[in-house]
């Protein structure tokens, strides 16, 4: 089995920044050309949406409309952790942060990842 527990939510102001950390744990199958770890996010009343992704070995990273420029997703491989650093925060941020990960080609898909985190809540809010 495969645990993520992600870390680093709360409550910013808009225009702020935040870093979120998913910490991968278990039996996982990062050694995989194709593993990734990838960020979603879900407001109430709305749809999980694909946020961001990195591809484990070779570090490349995908990001989804939201972000618009202002996520940045890394991987420390060392720690089995990846980060989402959050620039320019807005209240249409706001939302829990699921981190995931699976092998697959298609990284932005939620049938990509076979196991998820809890969340973590974004609130940003003046």
């Amino acid at each position: 089995q495969v645990q993520l527990v992600e870390s680093g939510g709360g409550l910013v102001q808009p225009g702020g920044s935040l870093r979120l950390s998913c910490a991968v744990s278990g039996r996982t199958t990062l050694s995989d050309a194709d593993a990734a770890v990838g960020w979603f996010r879900q407001a109430p009343g709305k749809e999980r949406e694909f946020v961001a992704a990195i591809r484990w070995l070779s570090n490349s990273p995908w990001y989804g409309d939201p972000p618009r420029g202002r996520f940045t997703v890394a991987r420390d491989i060392a720690k089995d952790t990846v980060y989402l650093q959050m620039n320019r925060l807005q209240p249409e941020d706001t939302a829990v942060y699921y981190c995931a990960t699976g092998v697959a080609n298609h990284v932005a898909s939620l049938n990509a990842y076979d196991y998820w985190g809890q969340g973590t809540q974004v609130t940003v809010s003046s």
